[in-house]
């Protein structure tokens, strides 16, 4: 599951969890990645730690940071990279996996419609601009799961929208109500999806009043999209908020909110890895971490092929996080 498959349209994907589940059961159900088990360490002297991650770069990332964060806390740690959130959540619930990167509004979402059904995330959704508001509902569907959700930081990553510079200075645009404001006809680098997402063109223009024209299916902030808009055959691209290779691009604010608050935080199992001390240790890195840094992260690994655990242990040393 890649970052723009999640932003875009991880809640639909419930409507296969059962057929997922399904093929977990009798045996391992984590799948692991090419890569298999990453990095880890630590003492062990407070315990083992297994931190989870999904396949595409930020959660492996995140994950790196879970697990050196809590070696260098006392925990012994290692790090599984499973292929979606459909394989790893039941996993998180068994305790096969002990720790979990998430964002807040997609897991309540995921939560809400195991819980109420696949209809639920469009007809009762739980999640919502308000990133206190969302972790409440997160909170409220993951406990009787066995998880406990911890605090979430300042770290958000959320469907966001961009225009070329020249655009933006030409029509002097900075936010997408200015762009509304226009009336400028705009059609849409992005996936396919974009058409009926309730956070895509329809938000857009109910939200905004954009003049949406159409969708040019190009993918969600992939280099055919943003080559689209740069080069004026599209005028707007969808990516995410922690996309660093914004060359020639400049992000248009989401004033009015209409993405829901995925802001990161980490999820446990409340059993095996709900103590104080995991806590704490996770907090820290929680206050320190920014969508800028994570959008750094993220092109440390994706532009200049850094591993992901030596991004996160430069970051780590960087902010003063590692005792060691």
């Amino acid at each position: 599951m890649n970052r723009s498959s999640r932003i875009a349209g991880a809640v639909l994907a419930v409507v296969t969890l059962a057929g997922s589940l399904a093929a977990c059961g009798g045996g391992d159900s984590l799948e692991k990645s090419e890569n298999g088990s990453g990095s880890g360490g630590g003492s062990g002297g407070k315990g083992s730690l297994v931190i989870g991650s999904a396949s595409f770069t930020e959660s492996k990332v995140l994950a790196e940071l879970y697990a050196q964060i809590l070696a260098d806390a006392g925990y012994k740690t290692s790090v599984t990279t499973v292929k979606n959130r459909e394989l790893y959540e039941p996993s998180l619930e068994k305790g096969e996996i002990d720790v979990v990167p998430e964002y807040a509004a997609t897991l309540a979402e995921f939560l809400n419609a195991k819980a109420n059904g696949p209809k639920a995330p469009d007809e009762k959704p739980v999640a919502s601009s308000d990133v206190t508001a969302t972790v409440a509902a997160l909170t409220a569907l993951a406990e009787p799961r066995g998880l406990k959700v911890l605090p979430a930081g300042g770290a958000v990553d959320q469907n966001a929208f961009a225009v070329s510079r020249e655009f933006a200075e030409k029509n002097n645009l900075k936010t997408l109500s200015d762009l509304g404001k226009s009336k400028l006809k705009v059609k849409i680098a992005a996936g396919d999806e974009c058409e009926v997402r309730p956070f895509c063109a329809p938000g857009l223009k109910k939200t905004y009043g954009i003049d949406v024209t159409g969708v040019d299916p190009k993918g969600v902030g992939t280099p055919q999209s943003k080559q689209a808009v740069k080069d004026g055959v599209d005028q707007l691209v969808l990516t995410t908020t922690t996309d660093a290779v914004m060359d020639g691009l400049v992000f248009l604010e989401d004033d009015k909110k209409l993405q829901n608050a995925d802001n990161v935080l980490p999820v446990v199992n409340a059993k095996d890895a709900g103590d104080a001390g995991i806590a704490a240790a996770l907090d820290k890195l929680t206050k320190a971490l920014t969508t800028e840094d994570l959008a750094e992260l993220n092109r440390k690994v994706d532009a200049e092929r850094a591993k992901p655990q030596d991004a996160a242990k430069a970051y780590l040393e960087s902010k003063g996080l590692l005792k060691k």
